[in-house]
């Protein structure tokens, strides 16, 4: 099975672009093809197809109704690492959290790829609130990806990934695993049991009821048409207190969809 020489055609190229979306939302704009072409040999190796058609027919047989979501999964791009976009965690501690009285604290990490945003989240909330162990403190973290929520379910992260975090929070939160020459880390059970993973696509029903003290939904919305991000957005609305806050990427500003929120600074929104 030679792949090297396996063609995306235009037509195959827009039926694959309209499972996605259909799917998932994620809008693979025409120029994305040679994108789309090396991800999707991932699925023809893994599924031992010789050709994109074969493996079309294949997805809209009973045989392969499993693998849409393995398709999904190679397409979504999982870019991530702990403190990402830090002036958002610089912001929650000094003007969200000291806010945040009650015993209840709800946050979500609408996109968390392999963890490293919830497990930041939670070692925010460890660090800059009293009292943390004697609150109902729960961090949500969901994705698409099921091969992105086992990496986060693992919580191992090796010492590359782990380089730019603060030496502080990495003594204090990252256990090295002995035995591996690499170098690898799990993070602390009290930040791990802070963090409550789930499978969840956005464009489908939500069974959490909220309200959510806190949602970030960072670096997604950019893969998603007007529409799509115009239905997120109120769907946040609906889930957020009165005053709670909204952090979208920083390549995500909200100016050109309609909505409710206060601007408070770049990708920085409240209710």
């Amino acid at each position: 099975m030679n792949l090297m020489s396996v063609e995306l055609s235009e037509q195959h190229f827009h039926k694959i672009s309209a499972l996605v979306y259909r799917s998932c939302g994620i809008n693979l704009k025409p120029g994305k093809e040679a994108l789309v072409r090396s991800r999707l040999m991932k699925r023809l190796r893994a599924q031992r197809i010789d050709s994109v058609r074969e493996y079309l027919e294949y997805i809209e047989s009973s045989e392969g109704r499993h693998e849409l979501a393995l398709l999904i999964d190679v397409m979504t791009t999982n870019k991530t690492s702990f403190f990402r976009e830090v002036e958002h965690f610089n912001y929650l501690r000094d003007h969200v959290l000291p806010g945040l009285k009650s015993h209840r604290l709800r946050f979500w990490s609408a996109a968390c790829s392999s963890g490293e945003e919830p497990y930041t989240l939670a070692i925010w909330l460890r660090e800059h609130v009293p009292g943390i162990d004697r609150k109902d403190a729960l961090i949500l973290a969901t994705d698409i990806s099921k091969r992105m929520l086992e990496k986060a379910h693992l919580a191992v992260y090796s010492a590359e990934t782990l380089k730019n975090l603060p030496s502080p929070q990495f003594r204090k939160y990252f256990n090295k695993i002995n035995g591996q020459p690499s170098g690898s880390y799990r993070i602390a059970d009290e930040v791990r049991k802070m963090v409550r993973l789930a499978w969840l696509n956005l464009l489908e029903s939500w069974p959490m009821k909220g309200p959510f003290n806190v949602i970030f939904c960072r670096n997604v919305m950019i893969y998603f048409d007007r529409p799509t991000q115009q239905r997120l957005i109120n769907r946040f609305w609906e889930l957020l207190e009165p005053g709670g806050f909204l952090f979208v990427g920083h390549s995500e500003g909200l100016s050109a969809i309609n909505h409710n929120f206060r601007y408070m600074r770049p990708a920085t929104y409240r209710k």
